[in-house]
């Protein structure tokens, strides 16, 4: 493979001979010939002593720049060069030395540097995600690398929705390293519930009380195969089945916060973010046109709720995290009421386009800097964003600039702040229905709140819809979870070294 040091040099050495041997037979000027000729041999004596002592110890050639540097000295165990190179078809450890190359195959069964590697994965297939392809997603781009990296997986294809919760509540989970799910934003957030639910199972908490949870046993992996994939995104930081795939075989965990969603003192639900208002409204139009497809119901839903944009009049309650201090000392135990002293809470009171809470980043297409730039996955807080009532073309400016690099906050109307806590109570008898919609549209949506006859008010957690009939109070838990992923800001601020050639 390569050419032979010791040959390289001998054919050197044979044309500067000849060179010499040439310059030596040209006519020259009889005076100093003799002292010019021992010179030369005195010379020629020297480069061939110099260049025997080269061949006893074989190195790598240099180049011009390199002369006059004191040479580098390699104990003889010493590795010149290392990397992994494909010897066959299989990856090797190749080590150089000063004496001899060694390489030694790469196991699947020990790879350096992976630490909690799992072995055995339960995984969840949402069918009907990425355009009925989930399943297939799985089968041609997870499933293979799973099978090199010799994780069993068992695999149950959903066949409903809550199908993955009521296994995650029954199953034994101990021969299990870690969950995986292959679906959605509502997929992620239905089986991330159903692993912190089984958690407060298993540890006897009261769900039927405000309670302080505890952390879910197993990691989860998410394999993006939905229309925004904003949990996904989130961690990872880019949409692809093999990167996801690949943090989860290496066994990178992250840990993230969580939210609990509560209404009369009783656990609705954990999810990650949740809007309510237009997002709400939005999600419960697009949820009542099923039968359209997928991306035509969303562009629907959408364009008639800004043609129909209306306010929501609301109580909004509050703490800042410089008041969580006080929200841990005042939580009450299983009375179902406040969980701090009045004092705590900061209260809002008017109408509101939309109210975002949101305790990860939320990263998708439409949104490259996150629908919560502001706020990280495991920082022990949640953003809270308050749209005030305005006019569409403002809201519609706001809403353009999530693409954009500009401010999407900098508006008057608008409000951020950094929570613990939120506490949500609607004052209108309920929220907007598809059916009083068209009645609507010619009254003025900056005076006259949404009611509707349904006596529920549509909440959009995760994309999911959630129908909640009164106040909704909202928590952060920092690091209840952790999934199968890296800080993507740790990984751009330390870049990886690799020795590889």
């Amino acid at each position: 493979m390569f050419e032979s040091p010791c040959k390289s040099i001998s054919v050197l050495n044979a044309w500067s001979e000849s060179q010499e041997e040439l310059r030596e037979t040209q006519p020259v000027s009889p005076r100093g010939t003799r002292k010019r000729v021992k010179a030369k041999k005195k010379k020629r004596k020297q480069q061939q002593q110099n260049e025997k002592r080269s061949v006893s110890a074989p190195q790598l050639c240099t180049d011009d720049a390199d002369k006059g540097r004191p040479e580098k000295k390699y104990r003889p165990d010493e590795p010149i060069v290392r990397g992994i190179f494909q010897i066959g078809k299989k990856s090797h450890d190749v080590v150089l030395t000063e004496t001899r190359v060694t390489w030694t195959p790469i196991q699947p069964e020990t790879p350096t540097g992976f630490k909690n590697r799992p072995k055995s994965l339960k995984v969840f297939v949402n069918p009907i995600s990425h355009k009925k392809e989930a399943y297939r997603l799985y089968l041609d781009e997870v499933a293979p690398l799973f099978k090199l990296a010799d994780i069993e997986a068992d695999v149950t294809i959903t066949k409903r929705k809550g199908h993955a919760l009521s296994i995650l509540k029954d199953c034994s989970l101990e021969d299990y390293d870690g969950v995986v799910c292959v679906g959605g934003d509502g997929s992620v957030a239905e089986v991330a519930h159903g692993l912190l639910l089984r958690a407060q199972m298993d540890a006897g908490r009261d769900t039927d009380s405000i309670f302080t949870p505890v952390q879910a046993a197993l990691p989860l992996g998410i394999i993006p195969a939905g229309s925004t994939d904003v949990v996904a995104c989130s961690v990872h930081g880019i949409r692809r089945a093999v990167t996801a795939t690949l943090h989860i075989i290496m066994g990178h965990r992250q840990p993230v916060d969580v939210c609990s969603f509560s209404s009369m003192g009783r656990l609705l639900r954990f999810g990650f973010s949740a809007m309510f208002g237009f997002g709400g409204r939005t999600l419960a139009l697009a949820e009542r046109h099923r039968w359209m497809p997928p991306s035509q119901r969303r562009e629907f839903a959408l364009i008639k709720t800004l043609a129909n944009l209306k306010p929501e009049d609301c109580e909004l309650s509050f703490i800042t995290s410089r008041g969580a201090e006080d929200q841990t000392k005042a939580e009450r135990n299983r009375d179902g009421g406040d969980i701090c002293e009045d004092g705590s809470w900061q209260t809002r009171q008017g109408l509101f386009l939309n109210i975002s809470i949101m305790a990860i980043p939320c990263l998708c297409s439409m949104a490259p800097r996150g629908l919560a730039p502001n706020t990280r996955l495991n920082n022990g807080s949640m953003a809270l964003i308050t749209v005030g009532n305005t006019s569409r073309s403002e809201f519609i400016k706001h809403l353009k600039r999530y693409s954009s690099t500009n401010n999407q906050f900098g508006f008057s109307f608008i409000e951020t702040h950094t929570v613990k806590a939120v506490k949500l109570r609607p004052r209108s008898q309920g929220s907007w229905a598809d059916d009083v919609s068209e009645e609507n549209e010619e009254c003025d949506s900056k005076t006259v709140p949404i009611i509707s006859s349904e006596g529920t008010y549509a909440w959009n957690i995760d994309g999911d819809l959630l129908e909640v009939p009164s106040e909704l109070l909202i928590r952060v838990h920092p690091q209840l979870l952790t999934l199968f992923g890296a800080d993507m800001e740790e990984a751009e601020e330390s870049p990886v070294k690799c020795s590889c050639i």
